[in-house]
């Protein structure tokens, strides 16, 4: 039952509206009045005392809120949808799910896995299994069929791929798997786009044992791609591709980006009216151009709007220098002419001004040329050749050809790369028995290995190389006879090439060939890198890693567990799983493998006339929307108002104030439970301070006197941390972080222990502060005095620093017992570790505890049968400075003397200490001795 844009999923329930009437009824009921009987008195009565009348019906307002929540609820269990969408065909014996995820889909995968999962959602509800397949994923993926929340998940896994769709391998597995589930629903959610060997994929996955087919394909393909990035003499030439079907004129905007991302270059493309084809140019300098590593259309998240450039879209310096005069009426017969024709296509051509050598070359190198080309240079000025030689050597690539004047020349080992015989040689005439010698293979290790040898070229003429033993690695081009055609080398971080022809076409016609353009290209590649561009036989039978990949939204991200090596070959590469769209190689050099070549279209995608149902489905997001929970919440809205209307009725909200809060807090707990807030305001009865006091008592804490000196209360705390560290490492006490005291105000009784440190120079506390601390000693609380001066005999000498002195004149106001030195079987020395002695950072005070009663009776004393601790402790060790460490957890002040075990010992110590102070002499015992034997190993 549905009237749109309001559909309902239990109908039937909407049948209880008919109910409404009898509530509207029920509620407006009261019981019926009591029968009264006339009693004079009450006559009376009833004229003194004001009768408190009742209403025998509900306010029509309260009844209408009423109705109206019980509407909301009969509503609410029909399930009603707004903007409900049509249930799929996902139905028979199950539903085989077919997804493209290929680079085209990248732009709005969004929507198509939303589809997706209606389909699946109606499979579930159906009870049909699920066979769901990608076509730009792993040959052996799993297929299924899976239940419906399996499915679920493998479509919520699945991403877009910057690969090509493999559509006839994909569904003939599908076609396989359904030859055991015949009668199914086939879905395919395609990207649009036609490719190779469609038809016949479409005739096996539908023409046996599919029973209908959802067609799901987005109604216009909005792509553009970007087919061409050219780097030419005045700008950058891009092209770009868009579908047909658009009449639209159209603009694109491309922008150009370095290696590191940051944007350098624009340029705007049109496309014409009914045109798939914009091209435009990024005219921007030479310089700028070089730095371009990736040119990316504007508004495209997907693969196939972005192409990476390598060393061959860069464009290089090339020099041209000639000793030949100029003949403008005779240009056919310059030695640059065909030199110009075929670099001037992908490089930057220079010449210099003067035509003197001794100014020609210099004016070439200020220029910083990557190749300089000589065109039958004889001898090299003595003033310019160290620089030209050390041009070569820093990287540069010197090109030579031969002549009548470099075979007069002698040889020159530094700029050329064999040594060569003087003279010339003629091949045919009237005069040798020679004929003109053709062209032999390539060799293979040489930058033409892959061109094929041009069958139309022959050489009349030549320089020839001395036969030496490394000739044959270096020569790139041989005629017939097997005399070398062009020769180079490596030398240092440069090359040398010599052509042993002229560069015009009167020793050969090779100038005039197609081949001649190629080999001058494939030198101009080496020479971007010196060598690190892939370019000759030996990289490009090697193998090139993955270094940066063009993910499926067109970003560069770094190479996935799937890309493999790339070997680079003649002709555009396929683009694969192994081998996605991106750079291969290393920072010294990269190939680019991008995903659209100059020679890709956009084709539509027609769907397969089929004799079977179908289903066309657009792509969308599930709109719909679940009114249910909304109409709950509504209607336990109106039952809160109605609860508080009758409160208020009732009066609870007005004439009695504490009654009325107590309401207002049960209403804030109403509140609390529907909407999960459970923290409820309530009045604070609480004192100040008691928030610090429950903080204090919460964990043990080791308190310090705030003596008022900056440098010693910093030590005090900094040591008592320090203690804290060692404490939460070898103890199972974890006390809080230290506290420092005011003894004149602050609250005493909090801490077991409170560390003194004894300063002449502080104030000195007064009357009521030095009475505060005595009563904290007798209700059971412990001081701990640190004259930090190492006189062990400083408390009852006759002469004593002024340390000392202070701490007598505050122990004259304190009710102190009669104090000793630790004694050796005291229960300090063993509370925790076993030990002899107390030190501090410094070594040679004893530490003074209260006498026993009977001090001369080691055998008798009392903190051996009792429980009791020793309120004060006095010490001249300075066991703050030895336990005080910085953040880093190092000491911030030396041992005195400088031992690392001192410092150790100070720790345990304080452990002791700490330990004695909260289990009292317990330690004493004699039940504890056979344990303490037997780990001291006794």
């Amino acid at each position: 039952m549905s009237w749109l844009p309001l559909s309902f999923g239990a109908p039937m329930v909407l049948w209880g509206l008919l109910a409404l009437p009898v509530i509207w009824w029920l509620l407006r009921l009261t019981p019926p009045r009591p029968q009264t009987e006339v009693f004079p008195p009450l006559r009376i009565l009833a004229r003194v005392l004001r009768r408190e009348e009742t209403p025998h019906q509900s306010p029509w307002w309260l009844t209408l809120l009423r109705l109206l929540m019980a509407a909301l609820v009969i509503a609410a269990l029909a399930e009603p949808v707004f903007n409900p969408r049509e249930k799929l065909p996902a139905e028979g014996s199950a539903l085989a799910l077919v997804v493209d995820n290929d680079w085209a889909s990248a732009a709005d995968w969004g929507k198509r896995v939303a589809t997706a999962e209606r389909l699946i959602a109606d499979a579930g509800s159906n009870g049909v299994p699920v066979v769901i397949a990608f076509t730009a994923e792993k040959p052996n993926a799993e297929i299924g069929p899976f239940d419906a929340s399996a499915a679920l998940d493998r479509l919520r896994a699945a991403k877009p791929r910057p690969i090509p769709t493999d559509r006839p391998a994909v569904y003939a597995r599908v076609a396989a798997t359904l030859e055991r589930l015949p009668g199914a629903s086939v879905a395919v959610l395609a990207d649009g786009l036609a490719a190779n060997g469609d038809d016949a994929a479409f005739k096996t996955l539908l023409e046996k044992n599919a029973a209908r087919l959802v067609w799901a394909t987005s109604d216009r393909i909005s792509l553009t791609g970007l087919t061409g990035a050219d780097n030419q003499v005045d700008g950058f030439a891009l092209t770009a591709i868009r579908a047909p079907g658009d009449p639209a004129p159209a603009q694109v905007t491309a922008g150009a980006f370095d290696d590191k991302g940051r944007r350098i270059a624009d340029a705007t493309l049109t496309f014409a009216p009914g045109e798939t084809t914009a091209t435009g140019t990024m005219a921007v300098p030479f310089e700028l151009r070089n730095d371009f590593a990736s040119i990316a259309l504007d508004g495209e998240h997907q693969a196939g709007a972005v192409r990476v450039l390598d060393e061959s879209s860069k464009r290089r310096r090339v020099g041209l220098l000639s000793q030949a005069e100029a003949d403008q009426a005779q240009p056919l017969l310059s030695p640059l002419y065909y030199i110009r024709r075929a670099l001037q296509p992908f490089a930057d051509l220079v010449e210099p001004s003067s035509a003197d050598l001794a100014d020609a070359i210099p004016q070439l190198l200020d220029q910083k040329p990557a190749m300089i080309i000589m065109a039958d240079v004889g001898t090299i000025p003595e003033q310019v050749r160290q620089r030209l030689a050390d041009w070569v050597n820093n990287g540069g690539t010197l090109v030579r050809f031969a002549g009548s004047r470099l075979a007069a020349a002698g040889n020159d080992d530094d700029l050329l790369p064999v040594r060569l015989r003087s003279g010339e040689r003629a091949l045919g005439g009237a005069l040798s028995w020679t004929t003109p010698q053709p062209v032999t293979e390539f060799p293979k290790n040489g930058p033409f290995a892959d061109l094929a040898p041009p069958t139309e070229v022959t050489v009349s003429r030549q320089v020839l190389a001395e036969p030496t033993p490394d000739i044959v690695e270096r020569t790139w081009a041989t005629l017939a006879d097997g005399t070398p055609l062009v020769t180079g080398m490596k030398k240092d971080k440069g090359t040398l090439v010599l052509f042993h022809v002229t560069p015009e076409a009167t020793w050969s016609n090779l100038p005039i060939s197609g081949s001649f353009v190629e080999m001058l290209r494939r030198i101009v590649q080496l020479s971007r890198n010196q060598g690190a561009a892939v370019a000759n036989a030996e990289a490009a039978a090697a193998s090139l890693a993955p270094y940066r990949m063009i993910g499926a939204d067109g970003a560069l991200v770094p190479p996935t567990p799937d890309a493999r090596p790339l070997v680079p070959g003649a002709g555009p590469l396929p683009v694969t799983l192994e081998n996605p769209p991106g750079l291969y190689g290393s920072e010294t050099g990269v190939f680019a493998h991008n995903l659209l070549n100059a020679s890709s279209t956009f084709t539509p995608l027609v769907r397969p006339q089929i004799s079977l149902p179908v289903t066309a489905v657009p792509y969308a997001f599930d709109e719909s929307e679940n009114l249910k929970g909304p109409l709950v919440t509504l209607a336990l809205l109106l039952m809160l108002l109605d609860t508080l209307a009758v409160l208020w009725m009732g009066g609870l909200l007005s004439r009695r104030p504490r009654r009325a809060a107590a309401t207002a807090a049960a209403v804030l707990i109403v509140l609390g439970g529907l909407f999960g807030h459970t923290d409820l305001a309530r009045a604070d009865d609480s004192k100040p301070g008691d928030s610090q006091a429950i903080e204090d008592i919460s964990k043990t804490r080791i308190a310090y006197v705030i003596t008022g000196e900056p440098g010693v209360d910093s030590i005090s705390r900094a040591g008592l941390e320090g203690l804290t560290r060692f404490l939460v490492e070898k103890t199972a006490l974890e006390p809080g972080p230290p506290a420092g005291v005011d003894i004149a105000k602050d609250e005493l009784t909090f801490y077991p222990l409170i560390y003194w440190p004894i300063d002449a120079t502080a104030p000195m506390p007064s009357e009521a502060a030095i009475a505060r601390i005595d009563a904290y000693m007798q209700q059971g609380g412990t001081v701990l005095f640190d004259t930090r001066d190492q006189f062990s005999n400083g408390i009852d000498a006759g002469s004593a620093s002024p340390a000392t002195e202070r701490l007598r004149d505050i122990l004259a106001n304190l009710n102190v017992p009669p104090l000793e030195p630790v004694p050796s079987d005291h229960v300090l020395t063993k509370s925790f570790f076993i030990l002899p002695e107390f030190p501090g950072r410094f070594n040679g005070s004893p530490l003074w505890v209260e006498a026993s009663l009977d001090a001369s009776n080691t055998e008798n004393r009392p903190v051996r049968t009792g429980d009791g601790v020793s309120p004060i402790m006095i010490t001249a060790n300075d066991f703050a400075g030895a336990w005080a460490v910085d953040e880093n957890g190092d000491p911030m002040l030396p041992t005195v003397p400088p031992d690392p075990m001192q410092r150790v010992y100070a720790l345990r110590a304080g452990v002791n200490i700490m330990m004695y102070m909260l289990t009292g002499n317990y330690k004493s015992d004699q039940v504890h001795v056979p344990v303490l034997l037997e780990r001291l190993g006794q």
